[in-house]
């Protein structure tokens, strides 16, 4: 199965974050995520302006392990793997500070704190958009208690590395995982709170007290263990805060995320081709020049501009012949293949191909997707959309997959970035002049916002599964205004 959602990260760039679940009972798992990308042709973005390098440029993409997924009641409790994987790891390094215990150790605190704060997030989202209305209240009764005892069960655990045999390296390492949950819960309710303000304000008013007091709560606790706490008043906006919540999130996510060593594809068969060209090229002169020896003897004036000609000839061959076979090699091979490892071992490889095409090159099923109104169809006839292709491929080895980590994991999740700065810059002003009647019968000046539409056609296909998700984005040049989902 694939899933795929896409935000707004920040002014100028989109997240693309896609989800790739590998089946347990299939040993190599293939996945193909094709996208084409519609770009107004005001915006001057072709093959000439726009480089494959350029594209490659505003791509940044980050491979990771999808989080471990347990209910967030039954880490509460203690009757799942998480807090029972901890609790031994603590013992251990507590009795037996080996360089693996600890490896073990750092390993199981960065996976729990993961794993809560995925717990989470995903506990919330199904209370408020997927449950019932008249189970929200229970639900999220049901949570709180369950936050503040998973909370209460991992801070307990310090009793059993306050050892002199645990240094204090060691000990940091849980103060680290102990902060970042703290942070979590701060930032998951505020922002909870924040948005029942304005779409539930009744949900809002009933459980506002129980949600600062829990805020409150952990603000007090983070203050007491020497925490750096939000403050309306900090001198620098919280800059250190904001910067040490960042090394925090990496820390505890560092094991998740998967070494991705890209190269070139292709490169043996792109010389095999070129091989080929040169010798087609070859064998035309060669021709050229026997020929007209034959005819007309050695050292004579028509042999003479034969070979001239075709010796010129043979180059513009040689390089058309280069063109036709690096257009054919396109549609087979892709520009890079990045190997997707966890440490060392090799869990699957992925592929990425970016090529400029014409309309008639694009399924009917995506220009039906498409749907241009009647207006940008009239448009197109004069002054064409440009079409940009990239193609993905992801494999995954599912048993090398089982084997990196001690929680079952669904699959990998890919994090793509992709940045619209370059194609700001033939855009008209955001903002142009307008005139109104207003209700006194006068003219009114006001304003009215410009922007530009990308659309995204994204398809999916995983053995049987196919799907295609359509994706609207209005920018102009202060950034990126909204994303639609189309489809």
């Amino acid at each position: 199965m694939i899933d795929i959602q896409v935000n707004i990260h920040d002014k100028f760039s989109l997240e693309f974050k896609v989800g790739f679940h590998a089946r347990r009972k299939v040993k190599s798992n293939d996945f193909i995520m094709n996208t084409w990308i519609f770009i107004p042709d005001s915006l001057d973005v072709n093959s000439l302006t726009y480089p494959r390098e350029h594209f490659y440029r505003d791509v940044r993409d980050n491979i990771r392990l999808i989080t471990p997924i347990f209910l967030m009641r039954d880490i509460a409790r203690g009757e799942m793997i998480p807090l029972r994987h901890l609790e031994a790891s603590f013992n251990k390094v507590a009795s037996y500070p080996s360089r693996s215990a600890n490896s073990d150790y750092e390993y199981q605190i960065k996976m729990f704190a993961a794993i809560f704060k995925s717990s989470l997030r995903d506990q919330i989202k199904y209370i408020f958009t997927t449950a019932q209305v008249e189970d929200r209240g229970f639900l999220f009764d049901t949570l709180l208690d369950d936050v503040r005892e998973t909370l209460s069960k991992y801070r307990a655990l310090s009793t059993i590395i306050k050892t002199p045999t645990v240094s204090q390296e060691s000990y940091n390492y849980f103060e680290f995982g102990d902060e970042f949950m703290s942070n979590i819960v701060d930032q998951q309710f505020s922002s909870l709170l924040a948005r029942l303000e304005t779409r539930d304000k009744a949900f809002a008013e009933g459980y506002r007290e129980k949600i600062v007091s829990l805020i409150e709560s952990e603000n007090r606790y983070k203050r007491e263990q020497g925490f750096p706490v939000v403050s309306l008043d900090s001198p620098d906006n919280n800059r250190s805060l904001v910067f040490r919540r960042g090394v925090l999130k990496k820390f505890v996510e560092s094991d998740l995320f998967l070494t991705a060593r890209k190269k070139k594809d292709g490169v043996l068969v792109e010389q095999v081709y070129l091989s080929i060209a040169a010798g087609i090229s070859m064998i035309f002169a060669t021709a050229v020049a026997f020929s007209f020896q034959r005819t007309f003897g050695n050292l004579t004036v028509p042999l003479f501009v034969a070979l001239v000609v075709s010796y010129m000839l043979k180059d513009r061959i040689k390089e058309l012949m280069r063109y036709y076979f690096a257009h054919k090699r396109k549609a087979k091979y892709f520009d890079n293949k990045i190997t997707v490892s966890i440490k060392d071992n090799i869990v699957g490889y992925s592929k990425e191909g970016f090529d400029f095409i014409s309309e008639r090159r694009v399924p009917a099923e995506v220009l039906k997707i498409r749907n241009r109104s009647a207006m940008l169809e009239a448009d197109n006839r004069y002054t064409k959309e440009k079409i940009i292709l990239y193609r993905k491929l992801l494999q995954v080895d599912r048993p090398k997959l089982d084997e990196s980590s001690q929680y079952f994991v669904a699959g990998i999740n890919e994090i793509i970035r992709f940045s619209v700065q370059s194609y700001l810059g033939k855009m008209d002003n955001p903002e142009t002049s307008l005139y109104a009647i207003n209700d006194k019968g006068e003219l009114e000046l006001t304003r009215g916002s410009k922007v530009y539409y990308l659309n995204f056609i994204i398809q999916l296909k995983y053995l049987d599964f196919e799907s295609f998700k359509r994706y609207r984005i209005a920018f102009n040049r202060n950034g990126i205004k909204e994303v639609e989902e189309m489809l």
